[in-house]
């Protein structure tokens, strides 16, 4: 595998309307040759820049090194072609293993079998060269394999993670809908939220917004929580020495005293029990403040300039929910115009009817998924003293 100075050629995937975040972000890490795709961004660095990636990428989900290409028009060139592979580069006997497979126009469309294809041209070939055969682990494997097959070519790829990077670690509870990690942050960085302003959410639910804001104004790197081994400290051609040093800057790079107001509260005693729970396990109590609280009585701080609001209210998908949604963004929206003037306020929404009982203009609307739910982030100025113009229709 690779020496520390190679350049590798890498694969990094996001949720949809993330991308130009996440290519900043590895640009900023000193990424090159960044190509964006939908949900995905591919770009050069070498090894150092992958541990740093993992370490730090606020919007990746996964990182990825592709190292095998091939065309698979049918099951025996696809058993074919994985069996050429020398496999000792990559896996040991005494590891285990597992395949993730997806598949789009092409011969072969069922991913269950062709993972299971992949698994046996593998398993073979440590059978017939040393009698023994690394283990299949669905759950917790030492090395996780991606093959992805389009228009009958196939890309295998080394998953460098293990465990979705989305999934920090910090998460004791959350309420019924809770939002991802990666998607509180990527709505953080489209607000343009410079990590100094305040930073408000009136309906915080478990407290991913801000645990995510004060991550970013602290300068706390998010794969500092992760929970056990990242995938790629199981590849042959791991350096702990830099990973250490890796780790290690990331640690003094934490900013300990308060850089932004931040602040949340919710309607539910019990939700915002789970915040604070959740804002401990992160270390974060120094940093945010929560109150339980009505949302029609949400304030913004005194002796502070104005900031950012940014909420993620319920979007009311059970049946007969439409007038309580109504009068609960009417609410929103007359709290926003009495309390929050001169505030860039965003409300991230999956009920586009509903929103329009904001009352407001929206100045941006842009385009998202909360899992399979399609979103809008919706972006309000609410500019000091009467400033009218036609609201939402």
């Amino acid at each position: 595998m690779a020496s520390r100075a190679a350049e590798l050629y890498l694969t990094a995937t996001t949720q949809f309307g993330l991308e130009e975040l996440l290519a900043e972000e590895l640009r900023q890490l000193g990424a090159t040759d960044l190509q964006v795709g939908t949900r995905v961004v591919e770009f050069k660095g070498n090894k150092q820049l992958l541990y740093e990636a993992v370490l730090w990428c606020r919007t990746a989900v996964r990182i990825m090194l592709p190292f095998a290409d091939f065309a698979a028009p049918d099951e025996r060139s696809l058993y074919r072609e994985v069996s050429r592979i020398d496999w000792s580069q990559y896996l040991r006997a005494d590891q285990t293993f597992a395949i993730t497979a997806v598949t789009n126009r092409s011969n072969l469309e069922h991913s269950l079998y062709i993972a299971q294809l992949t698994k046996d041209a593998i398993v073979d070939q440590f059978r017939a060269r040393t009698g023994q055969r690394p283990s299949v682990d669905p759950v917790k494997p030492d090395v996780r394999l991606h093959l992805h097959l389009f228009e009958n070519e196939a890309v295998l790829s080394l998953d460098a993670v293990g465990e979705s990077l989305h999934r920090r670690g910090y998460r004791q509870l959350t309420n019924e809908a809770p939002m991802n990690e990666v998607l509180a942050a990527g709505l953080i960085m489209l607000s343009g939220w410079d990590g100094r302003r305040p930073l408000i959410d009136p309906m915080c639910g478990s407290g991913t917004i801000l645990c995510e804001a004060a991550m970013i104004a602290q300068r706390i790197a998010p794969g500092l929580y992760h929970q056990g081994d990242f995938a790629f400290q199981h590849w042959p051609d791991f350096e702990q020495a830099l990973w250490d040093s890796v780790v290690m800057d990331a640690k003094q790079a934490r900013l300990e005293e308060p850089q932004a107001y931040l602040a949340g509260s919710d309607l539910s005693a019990e939700t915002l029990e789970r915040a604070r729970q959740n804002v401990a396990a992160a270390d974060l109590e120094d940093y945010i403040r929560l109150a339980v609280r009505d949302v029609r009585d949400a304030q913004p701080p005194k002796n502070e300039e104005p900031g950012i609001l940014l909420m993620n209210p319920p979007y009311g998908e059970r049946i007969g929910a439409e007038a309580e949604m109504a009068g609960l963004y009417k609410t929103i929206g007359d709290t926003l115009k009495t309390n929050f003037q001169g505030y860039d306020a965003y409300i991230f929404t999956g009920n586009a009817e509903a929103a329009k009982s904001v009352g407001l203009r929206t100045s941006r609307r842009i385009p998202l998924y909360n899992g399979p739910i399609e979103c809008r982030l919706l972006k309000y100025e609410l500019y000091r003293g009467t400033r009218k113009g036609p609201k939402e229709e």
